[in-house]
């Protein structure tokens, strides 16, 4: 009796296989757990990188893990700043007559360029207006002098190269102006007096952003003698003298935030006329190389001429 139950029990046990292989293979399912691993059929190469990811993988991986520790990244932009100290350039600059400086006012074009100015005077006027709103102090008697007082301030600090001093008494915007190409040079300048009282000869008061964000800018006439010598790092004489004096006739634009209560006139810029005189030339030094000495020799035994530069043909 027992052999034919375990018969029973072995077949009940195949068909009941059998029947979950079907149902499997119909319904295509599949074992959570794999019962082989597939190690000898997988490609072992290796992938290099593509060009330029190397460091945002990192990145990412840098972001998601401080998401998970609760850091927040702060945003970055893309908008460029801009400084609302200073304006970005001169605003209706002033037109110098030609022949400043050297017409007389009784002659008929020094005439002519004083009726000229007179009609010009209607906006400056304006502005002048809108400046003492917001500077009780402002006059144009003694503002010629506070701007030459700048002026002489500013180029002093330049050629001693302060770089605070400077900021205090330039803007942004005539700073780079006034320090580009300074490296590995020495600077000498000296004021040496004033041929003609500075006056006031120009301004406006134009705003800036948003309306109501006004600037005072306002351009003097500064007549003068001053003394400018430059030398390069190895103590060569690249422009001007320390001993001659030079007659300079310049128009400086100064500048202050109205609104910022604790505002300041600064240097923002020099107009220079379409008639002005070329300047001078900056020398350029060169090195030479010569002959190689060895030691306990003279370079005056040798007698060494310089050779000269072929001539060479070049088009611009």
């Amino acid at each position: 009796m027992a052999a034919p139950m375990k018969r029973t029990l072995v077949a009940l046990h195949r068909a009941t296989c059998s029947s979950l292989k079907n149902a499997e293979a119909s319904l295509d399912l599949r074992h959570a757990v794999p019962l082989y691993v597939p190690v000898r059929t997988k490609k072992r190469y290796f992938v290099p990188p593509a060009v330029g990811t190397k460091g945002k993988h990192q990145q990412e991986n840098m972001e998601a893990k401080a998401r998970a520790a609760g850091i927040v990244f702060r945003q970055e932009y893309l908008e460029r700043p801009i400084n609302i100290a200073c304006t970005a350039g001169i605003f209706d600059p002033y037109v110098p007559p030609e022949g400043d400086a050297r017409l007389s006012t009784l002659s008929k074009e020094g005439l002519k360029q004083r009726t000229e100015q007179l009609r010009q005077s209607a906006a400056s006027q304006l502005a002048i207006r809108k400046v003492k709103e917001h500077d009780s102090q402002f006059t144009t008697k003694t503002f010629a002098e506070q701007a030459q007082e700048i002026f002489i301030e500013a180029h002093s600090a330049l050629a001693q190269f302060n770089k605070e001093k400077l900021h205090a008494l330039v803007t942004e915007r005539c700073y780079p102006e006034m320090t580009r190409g300074n490296r590995y040079k020495t600077i000498s300048w000296r004021f040496v007096e004033s041929l003609e009282p500075p006056k006031v000869v120009h301004a406006r008061c134009p705003d800036m952003v948003s309306k109501g964000n006004l600037y005072g800018q306002v351009t003097v006439r500064m007549h003068s003698k001053q003394i400018l010598a430059m030398y390069d790092r190895f103590g060569r004489l690249l422009l001007g003298s320390e001993e001659q004096p030079k007659d300079v006739l310049e128009y400086l634009v100064v500048e202050r935030h109205l609104v910022n209560p604790y505002g300041r006139w600064r240097l923002h810029g020099k107009i220079v006329p379409s008639w002005a005189p070329a300047k001078d030339p900056i020398i350029k030094t060169v090195m030479i190389p010569g002959p190689e000495l060895t030691p306990g020799q003279e370079f005056d035994t040798l007698n060494y001429e310089v050779p000269k530069p072929k001539p060479v043909q070049w088009n611009k």
